[in-house]
């Protein structure tokens, strides 16, 4: 796997992804984007995964958003194309069968709130600072972040960050629910591996499950309660529900394969 701007490392059952561009905060760029979606892909791909881990190299920025310097002269054509682009390749780890848990070990502004957004569970370390700036430049947020901030602060909150371009801090995202936990510097990824963890001693199936239900809550057109009903019952035909059920009644810890 050639990847110009992020690291990829498999440590276990866990996917290291690390966007590697420090001297420009981790910036996303177009190149940037190519290597996401391939580690996004080969985390999916990849049997013995079970989850992954976003953060950023250095120890000041998780992703200070996107490249300006890229888009600045784009036409009105241009940037409705890298906003498509942009969400389709985020709406990937949304909709992976596989829990992306980001470990936010700085700024995460622009396009790197929205990354983080997309992930299942967000982690966040006490520096770490939250904003969607994008109105200062004369443009909205265009990877969805005023669709998936709404989702998780609410309505009200929202829309005021995203109009003021205000910065947070992480114990104010704690208090907004936009982050699920706060670590001390440095502990974002232990603390996101030990969520994993918990999560890999679960059904695989039920877990996949379990993010299609919740989408489709979100998902326009869709029933999630129909999708709920639905997921339950194929879950009865899995070898996890067979394992899953026995060692409850052999009051055992159950060693779930998968399938």
């Amino acid at each position: 796997m050639e990847l110009e701007n992020i690291l990829y490392e498999v440590k276990g059952a866990v996917a290291h992804i690390t966007i590697n561009r420090p001297k420009q905060m981790n910036a996303l760029n177009k190149a940037t984007f190519v290597d996401l979606e391939t580690v996004i892909d080969a985390v999916n791909a990849d049997s013995n995964v079970r989850g992954a881990i976003i953060t950023g190299s250095g120890e000041k920025s998780f992703i200070a958003g996107a490249d300006i310097k890229e888009f600045a002269a784009f036409s009105v054509a241009e940037g409705e194309a890298l906003s498509r682009n942009g969400m389709r390749i985020f709406a990937k780890i949304e909709q992976s069968l596989k829990p992306f848990v980001a470990a936010i070990n700085g700024f995460a502004l622009g396009g790197g709130l929205e990354l983080a957004m997309s992930c299942h569970v967000r982690v966040a370390e006490t520096h770490a600072k939250f904003g969607q700036p994008e109105v200062g430049l004369g443009v909205t947020p265009g990877y969805a972040g005023t669709q998936r901030l709404t989702q998780l602060v609410g309505k009200g909150k929202a829309i005021e960050l995203l109009m003021s371009a205000e910065m947070i801090d992480a114990e104010q995202a704690f208090n907004y629910r936009l982050v699920n936990y706060i670590t001390e510097s440095g502990q974002s990824v232990a603390k996101a591996e030990e969520v994993l963890s918990k999560i890999a001693k679960q059904s695989p199936m039920a877990v996949a499950a379990v993010i299609r239900c919740v989408n489709d809550y979100y998902a326009t057109g869709i029933d999630g309660f129909n999708t709920e009903a639905v997921e339950f019952g194929k879950c009865f035909g899995t070898e996890d529900f067979k394992e899953g059920t026995t060692a409850f009644m052999e009051r055992r810890k159950a060693e779930f394969p998968g399938r």
